[in-house]
């Protein structure tokens, strides 16, 4: 047999395999389909649907009693007991009262009232003199020589101011000679010194004052 010939008849067999193959699975499917629809339709037939209520469990019933047990009455109440306690003694607190005696209340001094201020000096409306009469501040040193040579005597009245200080701050003469008047206002305004007057509030205010002067020669 030629090369040719053995690979016609290789290719026919592999063909005839092949097609043998195709009607057996062809064949096989088909039954097994129709016998699988017959077994479901006549089981589908055969099933009855109904309502399946699921019912509620029984109660429990008790234990029954365990048979031929004795009763054993419970056991009889027993009180404790008594256990006797000292009580605590009981301290006595001793109050000590502690009298004061009433303080000692010095006796009332009765106190006089004060005195009453002493009454303002009076009122001083004229100067006084510090270094006594005004006749006291002449002597015969002061005699003018102009009046001795002329014997010229007599007696002066003058009128004197004097001031706050007590000072003579102005002189008025009348009387004897002119030369002797000069004199007396010249040696009062330089020698006489006077406590000044007050007015109504105490305070020293300006004031006149009088007084007489005699020239003599002797």
């Amino acid at each position: 047999m030629s090369y040719a010939q053995r690979k016609e008849l290789s290719g026919n067999r592999t063909m005839s395999i092949v097609l043998t193959v195709v009607v057996v699975g062809g064949l096989m499917y088909a039954i097994i389909t129709g016998l699988a629809y017959n077994v479901i339709k006549k089981t589908a037939s055969d099933l009855k649907t109904f309502n399946v209520e699921e019912q509620p469990p029984p109660p429990e019933q008790p234990p029954p009693p365990p048979k031929d047990m004795p009763k054993v009455p419970p056991p009889p109440m027993v009180p404790p007991p008594l256990v006797q306690t000292n009580p605590p003694p009981i301290e006595t607190i001793q109050t000590v009262v502690r009298t004061t005696p009433p303080p000692m209340i010095p006796p009332v001094q009765s106190i006089a009232p004060p005195a009453p201020p002493a009454p303002p000096p009076p009122r001083q409306v004229q100067p006084r003199s510090l270094t006594g009469s005004l006749q006291g501040l002449f002597t015969s040193d002061d005699y003018p020589p102009s009046a001795q040579d002329n014997n010229e005597t007599g007696t002066v009245s003058v009128q004197l101011t004097v001031g706050p200080n007590g000072r003579v701050v102005g002189c008025s003469a009348s009387g004897a000679t002119a030369t002797l008047r000069d004199a007396t206002c010249r040696i009062a305004k330089a020698r006489a010194r006077y406590s000044p007057a007050q007015d109504a509030s105490g305070n020293p205010t300006t004031s006149t004052t009088s007084a007489t002067v005699q020239w003599r020669l002797e």
